[in-house]
């Protein structure tokens, strides 16, 4: 309502009629305006109302009016009673409809609610013009569809020259790509209206919830929230619009940046294009990005040259004349043996044990030598140039021939020799044919001599056997053998010693004869000794299964009394040898990469999906080895699957495979949604019973335990390398230990120790100073990862440095028990802690003993204080001295709640003073609604309260 521009009769209702009087007139301006009046300063006791008609409130809680009025000076007036005033009330009256009348409601302050007395700030005198004096005033909450507005005058000499009422919004807006639509104001001053928000056209959200909050004066404030546009738009309007990308532009992420050209050998015809398909025999590779240009297969290699020694063979060729635009070239041999006749060559694959050195497919040098070949056979070597996208293209890859035909070889190696019978003057040998005669064996070569003389003697032999005679007793010879075909001699096999015996007796030469019954009789003892111990074995694992049925046996084929049954994967002489036995290979094409989580040691995390034949598709973590690494890095990183697949436990995180055929090296795990424990719990801080959280200990003991039973030492046990699912079970994992062998300064959680890298505040005091890590070291970190669990991913020993932390621990400090941490609990992590770690639980033991807290529950009732336990006071730090932080943000980033600081912020409490007096309420109002959050700040208040001397109670 504005009654400045009306100029008909307003016709509000006044009471007594020789009151208040309407007259026209005009305004600074000489515009006609409407007024009302009133001078009776001349009658005492005066009671003069006026009332606006009916005004809808239209969903406004409060509701502001400005009045515009002139007063006459009381003493520029002559002959007047004392009653002469200078001031007149303002009231409202609420109702659901126009019910006002000319006696109702009654014509006093009780049913009107009076808002205020108003006072001019300049009055007039007689000799004067008229002083216009502007208030404002406000008033609600309003709950009625309507309103009156009442003026009372008591004696004053007045004229209302005009009333607006009105009220107050915040219009509606755009920010960080989310339109708020128009909010009215609160029902207070100092109240914050939350507007939620909606994405703009073609944007979407990256953080929710989306909301503004519209503060009393109409004003926007404490943005949360925020959207981007998505692929294949761009910002626009002065970033309130996300515009389409034009044909021939594209954007692959979502996000603020601008649509790009597209990359060369692409094109799009379409708007809001995210990718450039490729032209046609262009392509791009699956790990190709999507703003790489676009490539195409390689020409065929050039100048194959073909070198043939018998049989075998070295290729050398030259790089293709086009590389496709790639630079990821490699080469693949095809090896076909060709039969002769009247037509063209029949070619088929070349036998499996044709050997390629250094490899036949993914060869990086330009040659490679082929051996084992049948001698006087035709060869066809197909010689393939491929790149990251020969697997794309349609045709087959291009590629160079070369025919060639083996020559002659001389016979293979002969195999071992085998001595039949020996006396005092000659040795009776054999020896089975070479693998490869490459022709008709003619006869057999033997050179022999006595080991201590040197001196070689020859004897040939049809046979592959052979007597020597003439030979010395009791001497040790040594003997050679090799095979002779058209083309010449093979190889002499490798020296093999034989021994004659002794003149002195026959009862050697009879043992020697009845050796063979000898042997025969002993190896039926040996199998009928395995066989029983196979029985035994058996018998074994089926009583395994029923006492331990929730262990898989999936490693039972190592169990050997004494023998640990973990494999270390670097005791292979060759570890890729330990990655094919324990790790399953996985083709590349089975794993789809659909984002990028995080960043690992070796390279990049991702969340991705894997679909095997004849599986379900299962969503899956790959962690992949980064460009351009180091053998040792290959190792290193391929080192944790092979551990890792030599386990098999519902608390330890699965590995599904491994693709080492192809680039990028990934280890693919089951997926775990909630990510790392720590991060996990300081994002629910407060959110859990007591019971959930000994649930998650429990599943962490229990994985531990299977590991100790595998005598397996995880060295690294944290809260951080224990991953999460969505249904809160918690699987150990993290088994790379790379990091105890190189040294990385950035990382302050590992300290270097002995020339390795230790957790410092995780560690057990014997494993730091003497690099002692046993199961039992295992369990200490344990202890920490309780408390780690139960501070809701507090900081072990919080800002001490790793060196406090030994000392602390060396003089038999350890950490209090963390705020409601049951005294159970507690005990159990000092039992871990204790320094002679014979004395230490066994995992057995504390799966043990968390079960029974958790089938007796009422035990977790009892909750420890801050001096259980050894020498609390010097690692108490749970309480923050607040006169050390500058600035409420400080202190909130302190206790773990800097999300909140903005929130603080926005509602004025940018004080400690002020901060002291705040409720459950306030906290509430400014956005803090989860419980343990307004418990862990609201104790914290408590505590700069005593600290400031003050003894307010906190409201909860």
């Amino acid at each position: 309502m504005d009654t400045k521009w009306v100029t008909s009769e307003l016709a509000w209702t006044s009471h007594p009629e020789s009151g208040w009087e309407e007259v026209s007139g005009y305004d600074e301006a000489m515009n006609p305006i409407r007024t009302y009046q009133v001078c009776n300063v001349q009658e005492s006791s005066q009671n003069n109302w006026l009332r606006t008609g009916f005004i809808w409130r239209r969903d406004v809680q409060r509701v502001y009016v400005e009045l515009k009025f002139t007063v006459r000076d009381c003493n520029s007036i002559p002959n007047i009673p004392g009653s002469c005033k200078e001031t007149f009330n303002l009231f409202y009256y609420e109702a659901d409809s126009d019910v006002a009348s000319a006696s109702s409601p009654f014509w006093m302050e009780n049913p009107y609610v009076k808002v205020d007395t108003i006072a001019p700030d300049e009055s007039f005198s007689q000799l004067d013009t008229g002083r216009v004096n502007t208030k404002v005033r406000s008033f609600g909450p309003l709950s009625k569809a309507g309103f009156y507005l009442a003026f009372q005058d008591q004696g004053a000499c007045m004229s209302l020259i005009s009333v607006r009422a009105f009220y107050k919004k915040c219009a509606s807006t755009i920010a960080g790509f989310a339109l708020f639509p128009e909010t009215l104001t609160g029902a207070e001053p100092t109240s914050l209206v939350i507007a939620p928000g909606t994405c703009v056209p073609n944007a979407v959200e990256v953080s929710v919830p989306l909301k503004l909050y519209c503060n009393g004066d109409g004003e926007w404030m404490v943005p949360v929230g925020a959207c981007t546009c998505a692929t294949g738009h761009e910002p626009a309007a002065k970033e309130t619009q996300c515009r389409p990308c034009p044909p021939g532009s594209y954007k692959a992420k979502q996000g603020e940046g601008p649509c790009l050209p597209c990359p060369p050998n692409s094109r799009t015809t379409s708007p809001a294009a995210s990718i450039c398909p490729c032209h046609s025999n262009f392509y791009r590779a699956d790990s190709d990005p999507a703003d790489s240009a676009c490539t195409t297969v390689p020409s065929p290699p050039r100048g194959v040259i073909s070198n043939v020694n018998e049989t075998s063979l070295i290729l050398e060729w030259s790089e293709p004349r086009d590389l496709g635009g790639r630079d990821d070239l490699l080469y693949n041999v095809i090896c076909k043996k060709c039969r002769g006749g009247g037509g063209p060559p029949a070619c088929s694959r070349c036998d499996d044990n044709v050997e390629f050195v250094p490899r036949q497919l993914g060869l990086t040098e330009r040659h490679v030598h082929i051996s084992h070949l049948l001698a006087h056979t035709r060869y066809t070597f197909e010689v393939q140039a491929v790149n990251g996208v020969s697997g794309k293209s349609p045709l087959p890859p291009r590629y160079a021939a070369v025919n060639i035909t083996t020559n002659q070889a001389a016979p293979s190696e002969v195999p071992t020799l085998h001595l039949h019978s020996s006396s005092g003057s000659s040795l009776t040998l054999s020896w089975a044919p070479p693998e490869r005669p490459n022709g008709v064996i003619l006869d057999y070569e033997m050179k022999y001599f006595e080991k201590s003389e040197g001196i070689a003697s020859t004897v040939t032999s049809q046979k592959n056997s052979v007597q020597l005679d003439g030979l010395r007793p009791d001497a040790r010879y040594v003997v050679q053998v090799r095979a002779r075909t058209v083309a010449g001699y093979g190889q002499y096999s490798h020296p093999a010693e034989f021994e004659t015996t002794s003149e002195r007796g026959s009862g050697a030469q009879q043992l020697q004869e009845q050796l063979p019954l000898i042997v025969g009789s002993a190896t039926a003892g040996l199998v009928f000794l395995v066989a029983v111990t196979i029985i035994a074995i058996v018998c074994l694992r089926k009583q395994r299964r029923s006492s331990d049925s929730e262990y898989t046996e999936k490693l039972q084929q190592y169990i050997v009394p004494g023998m640990k049954v973990y494999i270390d994967p670097f005791t292979y002489e060759d570890p890729n040898e330990a990655v094919r036995e324990f790790a399953k290979e996985i083709d590349v094409s089975c794993v789809k990469i659909e984002e990028v989580i995080g960043a690992g040691e070796f390279g990049e995390v991702c969340r991705g999906r894997l679909k095997q034949p004849g599986r379900r598709e299962l969503f899956v973590a790959i962690k992949t080895l980064k460009v351009g690494y180091t053998e040792r890095q290959r190792r290193d990183f391929l080192s944790e699957a092979s551990i890792m697949g030599q386990f098999d436990h519902p608390n330890i995180i699965r590995l599904e495979g491994v693709v080492t055929k192809s680039r990028p090296v990934m280890i693919v795990t089951e997926f775990m949604e909630n990510c790392a424990l720590d991060s996990f719990l300081r994002l629910n801080d407060g959110q859990f019973t007591v019971i959930q959280l000994v649930g998650m200990l429990r599943g962490i003991a229990a994985g531990m335990k299977y590991l100790a039973e595998m005598n397996y030492v995880h060295r690294d046990l944290a809260a951080r390398n224990i991953l999460v699912n969505s249904n809160l079970v918690c699987k150990v994992s993290d088994f790379g230990l790379s990091r105890f062998l190189e040294d990385d300064p950035s990382d302050p959680t590992y300290t270097s120790s002995l020339g390795g890298k230790i957790p410092i505040r995780w560690t057990a005091p014997e494993a730091i100073a003497y690099r002692k890590f046993t199961s039992a070291s295992d369990v200490w970190s344990y202890g920490i990862v309780m408390w780690e669990v139960m501070s809701y991913g507090e900081r072990p020993y919080w800002d001490m440095t790793n060196q406090d932390v030994i000392n602390a621990v060396e003089q038999d400090y350890r950490l209090p028990p963390p705020m409601d941490c049951p005294t159970a609990l507690h005990q159990l992590m000092l039992d871990c802690w204790v320094r002679d770690r014979n004395l230490r639980p066994k995992f057995s033991q504390i799966v043990n003993t968390l079960d029974k807290l958790i089938r007796n529950a009422a035990s977790l009732k009892i909750i420890a204080t801050a001096q259980s336990g050894l020498s609390q006071p010097l690692l108490d730090r749970t309480v923050p001295d607040y006169t050390t932080f500058t600035t409420v943000g400080d202190w909130l980033d302190a206790i773990k709640m800097g999300r909140y600081k903005d929130s603080f912020i926005g509602a004025g409490f940018t004080s400690f003073d002020l901060v002291t007096r705040m409720t459950a309420e306030d906290l509430l109002r400014i956005g803090v609604t989860l419980a343990g959050h307004q418990k862990k700040i609201l104790s914290s208040i408590q505590d700069m309260r005593l600290q400031m001397n003050q003894t307010l109670p906190v409201q909860v």
